[in-house]
């Protein structure tokens, strides 16, 4: 016989733990009559059940341990987001109103752009995560209201009609 490569009889070899327990079942079984195999299979099934029942139980457990690992990382996900968002909108409401300091004594009107509603609006879209339909009127009302203002800021003021001189 060689070095327990193989077991007697054609039997598998010892490193294959399940065709080994296999093949000594088989071995134990093989004078019984088929009467007392149904017998013996009957007595067992009870076993099997409840081993089947904690194998589907642990494959449940194991889902929704995973389901519950996916849901942690896509929260940590948002959560991630949302505070890049946030940081995102307060640097540029931070930047739009130290522009609007700096312009204001050259252009009035731009400072007023750069601190009302486009101001409001980016910050709510940033920070909020929803724009609305008004925020896009006012802020285009705002820009109409200040370019208007820059025109008549550029012309020169009239002068008042002169009265003709009273004799």
């Amino acid at each position: 016989m060689s070095s327990g490569t193989h077991s007697p009889a054609g039997q598998p070899p010892d490193d294959d733990a399940v065709l080994s327990a296999g093949a000594r079942i088989a071995a134990q079984w093989r004078d019984v009559g088929a009467e007392q195999l149904g017998v013996a299979l009957r007595a067992m099934e009870p076993q099997l059940r409840r081993e089947h029942r904690e194998r589907m139980l642990s494959i449940e457990l194991q889902r929704e341990a995973e389901q519950r690992r996916h849901e942690d990382r896509q929260r940590e996900r948002v959560e991630r987001q949302h505070r890049v968002e946030t940081v995102t909108g307060a640097v540029i409401a931070l930047a739009m109103l130290g522009a609007a300091v700096y312009v204001a004594p050259v252009n009035g009107w731009l400072s007023a752009l750069l601190c009302g509603p486009s101001l409001l609006a980016l910050v709510k879209v940033f920070v909020l995560r929803r724009s609305d339909p008004d925020d896009m009127r006012a802020v285009s009302l705002a820009g109409r209201v200040a370019s208007d203002a820059a025109v008549q800021a550029q012309q020169p003021p009239q002068p008042p009609p002169q009265s003709p001189p009273v004799v």
